[in-house]
């Protein structure tokens, strides 16, 4: 039967009208919440940033297949951005501040929604100096073969702790009483301090307390698993503006990843991690007893970690001092890493010289002599296998991160090799080091020093894809 022209009229009202009644928004698969909590260090109370569930555990935790689908809820009580480290999503959802992807403010909340990238990751304000007052938190992506196997997971996440304010630190390094602000909500500044070894700068800030899981040895995580038992530890240098070295004591293990990234495996009883980098080991607990897993500073002795220890052990005391300093990391480890997965052979399209440089005495930290907010753009084309020439001729190491895509280490002081796949590679004084990758995530993506007083006093550049404004 033909509807009448009346049945007709009122169809198409009530299409009308339903299509004016606003339609509930999707509520993502996750919550996160951005806000702020006390912690205890060493006797003291210390109001800090945390990324947290509805549970109030630190991070998120993606089962295999999983879709990244969170919603982030800003009750911190200041505005906020964050990165999701080392993942791939669209630009606009990467979380930096650029004037396309506003801050969130107090009280708001933004919906993101990719698909994630497998392994280790991280994520983290990036927002002024938010992330030394601990706005970070893990991000583990599991493929099926992780979550298949008869290993025990263990996050370590490491960070360095000041009882001062990040604005206080950036003061009394640029001698100046109050912060600065450098555009793209970055803050900026002068200074000069730090560790020294061998004529090279280690560190600008002396710290308070360095922590493993936000505790210190005083207090350390004491994690429990059977002996014998398989443990594949995922190590986080969540540190604003440290390296360390990672002792695995009496165990000894194998670094299978990198940055999330499969490597062919290294075995060893110590590793570099430099700031903003992964490190997966592989080790096993070969009889009951207590084991500690210690991160000791480099150029100092200064150190933290967690126990691994089998059900019943008694747990000793730890002295959170070394008996020697630490070297500087160093290359040592990429040198003889491997990817698992590397990138298809190909010619590089185009190299891109970057210049790493510095101003010790004004404290002012450059890209090809160019300081944020007045960057030398990099510019690349859709489908370009790129390659960045990095060389360092200021006298401290860089740990540089690209947002956006994951590069291979092509070759580290002229020295050719078939390195790991990462999206962070220290550059270590007067080092030089080469990188390529495949340009396959048109965007406006950041490229900087992961030093975190590097970063907000200029050491920022981008890599933009044509068609970008």
């Amino acid at each position: 039967m033909k509807p009448t022209r009346r049945e007709i009229l009122i169809g198409t009202a009530t299409t009308a009208m339903l299509a004016a009644i606003p339609r509930a928004r999707a509520q993502p698969a996750r919550l996160l919440i951005a806000t702020t909590r006390s912690l205890e260090v060493n006797g003291k109370a210390v109001t800090a940033f945390a990324l947290v569930g509805p549970d109030g555990q630190p991070g998120i935790t993606l089962a295999p297949g999983e879709r990244f689908a969170v919603r982030l809820e800003n009750q911190a009580g200041a505005p906020t951005i964050v990165h999701w480290h080392g993942q791939l999503p669209d630009w606009k959802q990467d979380g930096f501040p650029w004037p396309e992807t506003p801050l969130i403010a107090a009280g708001g909340n933004h919906d993101y929604d990719y698909m994630p990238i497998t392994g280790t990751y991280w994520m983290h304000s990036h927002h002024e100096l938010q992330e030394q007052q601990l706005m970070t938190a893990p991000l583990i992506v599991h493929d099926q073969a992780s979550a298949a196997a008869d290993v025990q997971e263990v996050v370590m996440m490491l960070h360095d702790l000041s009882f001062k304010s990040p604005d206080e630190l950036l003061a009394a390094l640029t001698h100046n009483s109050g912060p600065m602000t450098r555009g793209m909500n970055m803050a900026g500044g002068m200074s000069m301090s730090g560790t020294s070894v061998s004529g090279a700068d280690l560190s600008d800030v002396d710290y308070d307390a360095y922590l493993a899981n936000e505790r210190t040895l005083a207090d350390p995580h004491v994690v429990r698993a059977a002996a014998g038992q398989s443990i594949r530890l995922r190590i986080i240098n969540g540190a604003s503006s440290t390296n360390f070295w990672i002792d695995l004591g009496q165990l000894s293990g194998s670094a299978i990843a990198v940055d999330g990234h499969a490597v062919m495996p290294v075995a060893g009883s110590k590793f570099p991690i430099a700031m903003a980098q992964r490190l997966d080991i592989l080790l096993r607990l070969p009889s009951a007893g207590s084991y500690p897993v210690l991160a000791q500073v480099e150029g100092k002795t200064d150190r933290t970690g967690i126990i691994l220890a089998t059900p019943g052990a008694k747990v000793g005391g730890v002295s959170a001092q070394a008996a020697t300093a630490a070297p500087a990391v160093d290359l040592s480890l990429e040198t003889k890493l491997s990817a698992a997965n590397p990138l298809a052979a190909r010619p590089v399209d185009v190299t891109l010289p970057l210049t790493l440089d510095g101003n010790m005495a004004k404290y002012v930290w450059s890209l090809n002599g160019k300081i944020w907010p007045n960057p030398d753009v990099l510019m690349i084309k859709h489908g370009q296998r790129v390659a960045i020439d990095m060389v360092n001729h200021s006298m401290m190491s860089h740990p540089i991160h690209l947002h956006g895509h994951a590069f291979q280490v092509l070759a580290i002081n002229d020295r050719k090799v078939h390195g790991a796949v990462r999206d962070t590679v220290l550059v270590p004084t007067m080092g030089r080091v080469l990188v390529a990758f495949n340009a396959d995530n048109p965007g406006r993506w950041a490229l900087h020093c992961h030093n975190l007083y590097h970063m907000a006093t200029g050491m920022v550049t981008e890599v933009r894809y044509p068609g970008i404004v």
